[in-house]
């Protein structure tokens, strides 16, 4: 989940949000079609950003995958994951990795990423890799957020470009990775198409969250789009750069008690020819 650098991602701040973070993984899970498996299962499958874990746990029960490995870059997430695994459970284990360049022998009956691709450029390479690992009859589902016009994420990039955070960044400040990286969804399907799917579903969805209070925002992005600023730099900057922040969001979306936070996310899902 994180970039290089320190590890900015906390898991109990990420955990803030949990129910609103699993349901577009639970609609991305509901397109996965049957094993055709007698009995139903799934073998070898991987999870790629698996986060903290849960989410992975929860999937291999629901869909009663026998092995499936969760892949992640963040010491503190993977801690977290490995933390809950009881010991009589065999079928799951947690990895340090760089889903980039993660691939598989073609053996693989199904490869999740959930909120996750978005940090590494280059989709079209990056899926190849991940079609690779699929055999025969195994399947693909992605799903990626499509929010960075939304006040939350643009006004991100612009307290970072004022100072005394510009310097702290030397004069470059970290791109949002959903603006340089993820794809419009008609290209996916595109992709797809050339990768060889036999099937695919892509959708462009709009999550609707009720959260208690437009401040509720600010904690949202904590735990994932602002980590790419927080982590370099020094705990008393980066609390003086969410201060910041906070002030200039709520001045964008107003001080509202409740409020609506719409959410655009991306759902990819294909399946290889047997």
């Amino acid at each position: 989940m994180s970039e290089s650098g320190r590890d900015a991602w906390d898991p109990h701040q990420y955990r803030k949000f949990a129910d609103e973070r699993s349901q577009p993984f639970w609609d991305l899970v509901g397109l996965i079609q049957p094993s055709g498996v007698p009995g139903g299962g799934y073998g070898r499958c991987a999870d790629l950003g698996c986060g903290s874990g849960e989410l992975t746990a929860a999937v291999t029960d629901r869909l009663n995958i026998a092995e499936m490995l969760g892949v992640d870059s963040s010491d503190a997430m993977l801690a977290k994951a490995r933390a809950d695994v009881s010991e009589d459970e065999h079928r799951l284990r947690f990895a340090r990795g760089d889903i980039a360049h993660w691939s598989g022998r073609g053996d693989h009956d199904l490869v999740i990423a959930n909120a996750s691709l978005q940090w590494v450029p280059d989709h079209a390479a990056v899926l190849e890799r991940w079609w690779k690992a699929l055999a025969p009859g195994g399947q693909l589902a992605v799903q990626v957020p499509a929010n960075a016009d939304h006040p939350s994420h643009l006004v991100a990039t612009q307290v970072a470009s004022t100072e005394p955070f510009l310097s702290a960044f030397n004069c470059l400040p970290p791109a949002d990775p959903v603006v340089q990286n993820v794809l419009a969804p008609e290209q996916y399907a595109l992709l797809l198409e050339r990768l060889g799917a036999v099937a695919q579903h892509v959708r462009l969805q709009v999550y609707g969250h009720r959260l208690a209070s437009s401040d509720e925002v600010v904690e949202w992005v904590r735990g994932t789009s602002l980590t790419r600023f927080t982590r370099l730099l020094s705990e008393e900057l980066a609390a003086a750069y969410i201060a910041a922040y906070r002030e200039r969001l709520l001045e964008a979306i107003g001080d509202e008690a409740p409020y609506f936070y719409p959410f655009k996310r991306i759902l990819i899902w294909a399946r290889k020819g047997d």
